[in-house]
């Protein structure tokens, strides 16, 4: 697991295998885009934290 942030991992974020698979998908736009002003990793972790868990999006970690 990729540890770059600074968190505890949750069951739901993605591995690395699964990264390196959905990342190339994800990352169409420039990296150093201005409207990217969250880590795509860590976004792509709180939406299958909200799949996962049924949760409201207010509910997000």
């Amino acid at each position: 697991m990729d540890t770059q942030h600074n968190r505890d991992a949750y069951p739901s974020d993605v591995s690395d295998e699964e990264w390196a698979f959905v990342a190339p998908y994800l990352t169409r736009m420039r990296t150093d885009a201005p409207q990217r002003d969250h880590d795509l990793r860590e976004v792509f972790n709180g939406v299958r934290w909200i799949v996962r868990t049924g949760s409201a999006w207010r509910y997000m970690p």
